[in-house]
């Protein structure tokens, strides 16, 4: 080879490495169309990593290794015969009961041991050698007849009835640099094995067929007809070699001159280097092709487990940003100073006959606000209690509606039903825990309010507003004031709201005055906004734990493509 070709051949080998890397590491983890797509894709992605791994790569790294020749065909086609009548020995077992061949049979030249005994190709197939051999393993026998610079594979059988069976002959025609395809004259047209003979096709692989068996009856036409249906496959060129039907040996064999023609075009194959050489760079050169196919395939699935991935997240983002919105304005409209809060502040701030009359009285009420207050004992914890009560029960409201659209709009979007699970109820309902959560959020905010008002009264704690209303009753107008905004409610119900907001609000500013009132409203309001969001997030984090159990990389399409584009220029 010269520097240059190899330099080539060199940048080839690192982009396909490289590109291996990239599908390595892809998840597909969101099933968008279980038998669809996404299982081809998948399906595919295993397909293209093991025949990196067990032929493209090993083959680019050591051109000059032996040829592996993949013995294949249907159920009964006759491979272990054909294999144990090239080799003149028994190396692989033959017989009437199906699946014959349980374990791959590798026939290798005693002096290329070497090429196979590591796990150089079909790594992930174990050795064994000698009388014994691994169900899932590679069973290596070492023949002098078997031409040096070529080895025999015996695979399973294509269609054969055990799935696992059927895979493993994939996997090892996927890592052949020749397939010696066998068939027979009742079988060469079964659907099965063509499927695999256009696969062959696609990627430019190397092949030679067998007709096995053939009868002296119609044998022409037989032939004849293989041979179309190869040629229509783009598979034309293909040797076609017949073995018509005759009794074997007492060893089992076929007689000698029956296997001689292929014995021999095999040994010619092996016996020159350039021939060698040429079928594996034809070889390589189809498998390297047939990745901007596959690939570009994977890469379009990637990029839809991309769109869905933030679907599934934009619909959790929306349920519980729904959530939020409607609890912030429930804390700002005054619809939380109804019924037991509205009857609770009332008391708190003087009799009900006031308040009937607010919307007439109230210039007379600002002024004889704190008179209220220093004439009856405030009540405030009452209050408290019932503001406490009001916006549990808002967040928890909230709470479970942004469960239960979360869940409905996973179950209804791609990939979504496998992250809701089997027990979609149980995800469409708050947290067993949110209750005594969200109690203690409540109270530590009311706690907050208060040392608000404590802070800012420290230099009016000698003050006699101060002194009359104290810590906690001004501590309980602010919360009132915080929320007061009147814009969900209409009627009547806008007049008592909003007249209570204002009774709180001339209570704080005859003690702090304007611009504290303001500032001590927007830190309340700004804490207990931090408080809620705290919360509903702590709620969705069932919703992120599943979806990240099902993250996908956004840039694993565009990487993949990227890497591909480089195997492309290379090769």
């Amino acid at each position: 080879m010269h520097v240059a070709d190899r330099e080539q051949h060199d940048v080839l080998l690192a982009s396909v490495v490289a590109l291996r890397a990239e599908l390595a590491a892809l998840r597909l983890p969101l099933r968008l169309d279980a038998g669809g797509a996404g299982d081809r894709a998948t399906s595919e992605r295993i397909a293209v990593l093991d025949q990196l791994d067990d032929y493209v790569v090993p083959r680019l790294t050591q051109l000059e290794a032996p040829l592996l020749a993949v013995v294949g065909g249907s159920t009964g086609a006759g491979k272990s015969t054909l294999v144990n009548s090239l080799v003149r020995a028994v190396v692989s077992t033959s017989g009437v009961l199906r699946p014959t061949t349980r374990s791959p049979v590798l026939a290798h030249h005693p002096d290329d041991e070497r090429w196979f005994a590591d796990q150089r190709i079909l790594p992930s197939l174990s050795r064994t050698s000698g009388s014994g051999s691994d169900p899932g393993g590679l069973h290596l026998v070492a023949e002098p007849a078997v031409p040096p610079g070529l080895a025999l594979l015996d695979a399973p059988d294509l269609d054969s009835v055990v799935e696992a069976n059927r895979d493993l002959a994939g996997q090892l025609l996927a890592a052949a640099d020749l397939w010696l395809f066998v068939t027979t004259a009742a079988r060469y047209a079964d659907a099965v094995p063509w499927e695999m003979l256009r696969s062959a096709a696609d990627r430019g692989t190397a092949l030679a067929v067998v007709l096995n068996r053939l009868p002296s009856a119609g044998a022409d036409d037989i032939t004849h007809h293989l041979a179309e249906m190869l040629a229509r496959h783009d598979l034309g060129d293909s040797p076609l070699f017949v073995i018509p039907e005759m009794g074997l040996t007492d060893d089992g064999l076929l007689p000698a001159e029956a296997a001689e023609p292929i014995r021999a075009w095999l040994a010619d194959l092996a016996g020159d280097a350039a021939s060698r050489a040429a079928v594996a760079r034809r070889t390589v050169d189809g498998a390297v092709r047939s990745l901007s196919r596959r690939v570009a395939t994977i890469a379009a699935y990637a990029d839809r487990q991309r769109v869905a991935h933030a679907a599934l997240e934009r619909a959790l983002d929306a349920s519980y940003e729904t959530a939020y919105t409607r609890v912030d304005e429930a804390t700002q409209d005054g619809s939380l100073l109804r019924g037991e809060v509205l009857a609770r502040w009332q008391e708190f701030v003087g009799t009900g006959e006031i308040f009937r009359g607010l919307e007439q009285r109230l210039g007379v009420l600002r002024d004889r606000v704190t008179d209220f207050f220093r004439a009856r004992p405030a009540p405030e914890a009452q209050v408290t209690v019932a503001l406490e009560t009001g916006l549990e029960a808002v967040i928890l409201d909230q709470a479970d509606a942004a469960a239960d659209r979360a869940q409905a709009a996973w179950a209804a979007l791609a990939g979504g039903p496998d992250l809701v699970g089997d027990d979609p109820a149980a995800l469409a309902t708050r947290s067993d825990d949110l209750l005594d959560r969200t109690a203690r959020a409540v109270r530590d905010w009311q706690g907050y309010v208060l040392d608000l008002v404590r802070e800012e009264g420290q230099g009016r704690r000698t003050t006699a507003r101060f002194l009359s209303l104290g810590v906690n009753g001004l501590g309980v107008a602010l919360m009132v004031v915080v929320f007061a905004h009147t814009g969900g409610l209409t009627g009547i119900e806008v007049g008592v709201a909003g007249g209570t907001g204002v009774v709180g609000q001339r209570v704080l500013e005859a003690v702090f005055g304007d611009q504290a009132v303001r500032q001590l409203t927007d830190k309340a309001r700004a804490d207990l906004r931090t408080r809620v969001r705290s919360l509903l997030a702590h709620e969705r984090s069932r919703f992120d734990q599943r979806l990240a159990a099902f993250d996908v990389d956004p840039e694993a399409g565009t990487d993949l493509r990227t890497a591909l584009r480089r195997v492309e220029a290379a090769s």
